[in-house]
């Protein structure tokens, strides 16, 4: 049984998304945790001392975030028709990262399914504040789907990597799950820069090609940069999924945050699976 928690404030954005996530589990039996959080338009001092003006503008606010996640399951059930899947609804008076952070651990979800909160019109990866906190601060795996993306098998699959994390079966449990399910194609991209990989780098590579056996293949791309090689490596061959593992070296947070590589464009138009240390 996966548990898959699809965070939505019922845009077209999180629709996406859990359509894509109800289409590539539907051979898994899954149970859906359907997360709408949620603040009062008026949420301030007068709120909080309980003045005449807002009394009540919370039990409203509440019972719409309820009724549209009960119409949004009864959608979900009629247009999929899935006996491998269930669904909870869950809504909260919370900010969403924080949401997302305390249901992952009182659930025990295993991956985290959101659309890309900010990509207005562009089907490409670029991440609002709400994704980068719940990628930042996420105990599990986060699946982020470009706005308007149409669902592909996850064929190919480019996995970056600087093998300077140990990898075991248990960390890539979901991405195994999703290459098993699909008899999908792992290529590991690493970037080389002229330096020599260190002991610990070579235990790792060979601890992954241990991991993911006959799905992986290895692949050495001369670059300086990180983001070109991903855009080169995807104009050479189709691409349906990327995964890349936030660790240590904080990659992810200076690729979405920083004004530079803002700049510089990170043209992602397929799922984008963020993997936590």
């Amino acid at each position: 049984m996966t548990r898959i928690l699809l965070p939505t404030d019922f845009s077209e954005n999180s629709l996406t998304a859990i359509h894509y996530a109800l289409t590539l589990y539907k051979e898994l039996k899954c149970t859906f945790y359907l997360l709408n959080s949620y603040m009062p338009p008026v949420y301030h001092t007068e709120y909080l001392m309980g003045s005449p003006a807002q009394i009540g503008l919370g039990d409203i606010v509440q019972q719409n975030s309820q009724d549209n996640l009960e119409n949004l399951k009864e959608k979900l059930q009629k247009e999929f028709e899935n006996p491998l899947h269930t669904f909870i609804t869950h809504s909260a008076l919370n900010v969403l990262s924080s949401e997302v952070t305390r249901t992952v651990e009182a659930e025990n979800i295993d991956i985290v399914v959101m659309g890309t909160q900010g990509a207005t019109g562009a089907k490409q990866i670029l991440l609002g504040s709400n994704t980068v906190h719940v990628i930042k601060n996420a105990k599990c795996p986060v699946l982020v789907i470009p706005s308007g993306f149409e669902y592909e098998v996850p064929e190919q699959i480019l996995f970056p990597n600087d093998f300077e994390v140990w990898l075991n079966k248990e960390s890539l449990s979901q991405l195994l799950k999703i290459t098993n399910s699909h008899v999908s194609q792992v290529n590991v991209m690493h970037v080389y820069t002229g330096n020599k990989l260190t002991p610990v780098q070579e235990k790792n590579k060979n601890q992954l090609a241990k991991v993911l056996s006959e799905s992986g293949f290895f692949h050495e791309v001369p670059s300086n940069e990180v983001i070109a090689a991903i855009n080169e490596f995807q104009i050479k061959q189709k691409i349906n999924l990327l995964v890349m593992v936030q660790n240590k070296h904080t990659f992810l947070e200076r690729l979405f945050i920083e004004p530079v590589i803002k700049k510089i464009g990170f043209h992602v138009t397929v799922p984008f699976l963020v993997i936590p240390q």
